[in-house]
């Protein structure tokens, strides 16, 4: 009998920036309690940074527009996918490096270097996802 895999956690937050805490505290209550404190640190600030570009880039808080966000363990990893409605014929997010004196711009930056392994898809019908995975037990 296959074993049955674990059900994704999953939440939808209007696009505005309140989300982003909402973002992270579901996470984090989302998390098992044996879950390591750096893990859940960073799968916080990981989730921040993903939420926060797709409410700043791929949504509009006017039209009412929703970020999606899931969360789940797989081969060694936990797994965020953060999507927004974003216009399918827009630019796809794209690592960047922002000069010293920018105001923004490094969250992707950050993204890349929190996680084992990330990508950029755009989503069948509308929109983006980005998706990234840490470790469970440490090391990329």
């Amino acid at each position: 009998m296959p074993e049955i895999p674990v059900v994704p956690a999953h939440w939808r937050f209007p696009a505005r920036p309140l989300s982003v805490r909402r973002a992270r505290c579901a996470v984090a209550g989302a998390l098992p309690k044996g879950v390591r404190g750096q893990l859940a640190d960073e799968l916080g600030l990981l989730t921040s940074e993903l939420v926060t570009n797709a409410i700043r880039y791929g949504a509009d808080a006017e039209d009412e527009d929703l970020v999606e966000l899931v969360l789940w363990p797989a081969d060694g990893h936990y797994w965020v996918a953060v999507s927004d409605p974003g216009d399918p014929g827009g630019k796809l997010p794209a690592l960047r490096y922002p000069d010293a004196a920018a105001e923004a711009g490094r969250g992707l930056v950050i993204v890349d270097r929190l996680a084992a392994a990330w990508t950029v898809r755009p989503r069948p019908v509308r929109g983006t996802s980005v998706v990234a995975g840490l470790p469970l037990h440490g090391g990329g």
